[in-house]
C-alpha cells in the first residue's frame, strides 16, 4: 500500500514490540489507508512528522512510556486491555491483524481504556514489585530449609518466625553432617540479606505512606492498614472513573461471576479479575478482621458480620468483607472524607 497523505489518517492502531512497530490507520471513511511496518527509530520519525491523531496501543509492556512519549508529540493516545482488544481480531495472530484490531476497537463508543500512568506512578509499582518479588523469594527459601531439614529429622511449627531458629538448632547439631550444616549456613546467610533487603523496602513503602494524605486516611479502615492503603493508591487509576463502589469492587474481582440467562440469575464464585496482589490484599486483611471478631467473642462486631459468620464458611466471609472494604476505600478516595468507625453500615466496627 502506498502511503496515504498524512492529513488522511484518522486513527492508528500500534502494535507494540521491542524493535517492531505494525502501524494501521483509517481515514475518515473508515478505509484503510495505513498498512506499515517500521523499526523504532522509523516509527519515532513518523510520528514527529505526522499531525495530532488517535492513536491505539494495547496495554503492555512499555505501552505507558509510548503512550507518554506520543502524547509530548501531541498526538492522543488510548490504552487499550489485551482482553478487550481481542474480540476484534479476524483470523489468525499477527502483527498486522494486531494492529487492525486496536484500530477497530478504539472506535467503539462502550469502549473502555487504560489511564495512562506516569512515571512517578510507575516507580511505586515497581517498589511493590520489588517487594512481592522479594517475599516470594522468601517464601521459597524458607520452604527449601524446611524440606533439608526435613531430611534429617528436623522439623519446626509453621511460620516464618520459626525459620531462623530452625537453623540455630541445626547449626548446634553435631548429628548432621559437617556438609549439611556448612550449606544451611549459606542458607541462613542469604535468609537473614533478604530479611533485612525487605525491611529496607518496607521502610520506603512506608515513607510512600506517610507522604500521600489518602493513603493515610485509607489506613484506618479496619482490614486495610499501611500496606493495603498504599497498594490501593499505587494500583488503582482515577477513582472518580468507576461509577459505585460496587464496579470499583467488580474491578478488583470481588464480585459474583454472572452466568444469567433466560432471566434467570446463577450468579457464580469471584471473577478474579483485576490485579490479583490488591485483591488478595484485602482478603488477607479481611480474614485478619474476622479472626480477631471471633477471638473476641463477637464484641462491638456489626450485626451484618455476626450474621455471615454464622451462616457462611470463613473463607467466604472474608471475601465478603473484603467487598465491603473496597467499596468503603473507594468512598473514601472520591469525597476525601475519613473513616468513621459506625458510619460506614453495615461493616460498621467490624474490627
Amino acid at each position: 500500500m502506498r502511503e496515504p497523505p498524512v492529513e488522511q489518517i484518522t486513527r492508528i492502531g500500534m502494535d507494540t514490540s521491542k524493535s517492531v512497530f505494525q502501524l494501521h490507520g483509517v481515514n475518515g471513511a473508515e478505509e484503510p489507508v495505513l498498512r506499515k511496518k517500521l523499526t523504532r527509530r522509523e516509527m519515532i520519525r513518523f510520528f514527529e512528522k505526522l499531525p495530532p491523531t488517535v492513536v491505539a496501543i494495547e496495554a503492555c509492556g512499555s505501552a505507558h512510556h509510548w503512550a507518554r512519549f506520543l502524547g509530548s508529540l501531541g498526538h492522543e493516545v488510548k490504552l487499550i486491555a489485551p482482553q478487550l482488544a481481542k474480540p476484534y481480531v479476524k483470523r489468525g495472530k499477527n502483527d498486522a491483524a494486531d494492529a487492525e484490531a486496536l484500530c477497530e476497537a478504539m472506535s467503539r463508543p462502550t469502549m473502555r481504556f487504560v489511564p495512562i500512568k506516569s512515571t512517578e506512578q510507575q516507580a511505586a509499582l515497581m517498589l511493590v514489585g520489588m517487594r512481592t518479588r522479594l517475599i516470594q523469594k522468601r517464601t521459597q527459601l524458607a520452604n527449601t530449609i524446611r524440606g533439608f531439614a526435613a531430611e534429617f529429622g528436623i522439623t519446626a511449627a509453621t511460620g516464618m518466625c520459626r525459620i531462623e531458629p530452625l537453623l540455630e538448632r541445626i547449626a548446634a547439631d553435631n548429628v548432621i553432617p559437617e556438609l549439611a550444616r556448612e550449606l544451611f549456613a549459606l542458607h541462613a546467610k542469604e535468609y537473614v540479606q533478604l530479611l533485612m533487603e525487605i525491611e529496607r523496602v518496607d521502610a520506603r513503602v512506608m515513607e510512600w505512606h506517610r507522604n500521600d494524605e489518602c493513603s493515610q486516611r485509607l489506613a484506618k479502615i479496619p482490614g486495610v492498614g499501611p500496606i493495603g492503603a498504599s497498594l490501593l493508591m499505587m494500583k488503582t487509576p482515577e477513582p472518580r472513573q468507576f461509577k459505585s463502589g460496587r464496579d470499583f469492587a467488580a474491578w478488583i474481582g470481588l464480585t459474583p461471576r454472572d452466568h444469567s440467562t433466560a432471566g434467570k440469575a446463577r450468579p457464580g464464585g469471584i471473577t478474579r479479575a483485576g490485579d490479583e496482589l490488591l485483591r488478595s490484599t484485602l482478603v488477607v486483611g479481611a480474614t485478619a478482621v474476622i479472626q480477631h471478631t471471633r477471638r473476641a467473642g463477637g464484641k462491638n462486631a456489626s450485626a451484618w458480620l455476626l450474621g455471615l459468620l454464622e451462616r457462611k464458611k470463613p473463607k467466604l466471609v472474608a471475601v465478603a468483607l473484603a467487598n465491603k472494604i473496597a467499596r468503603i476505600a473507594w468512598k473514601l478516595m472520591v469525597s476525601g472524607e475519613q473513616y468513621r468507625k459506625g458510619a460506614a453500615q453495615p461493616m460498621a466496627a467490624a474490627a
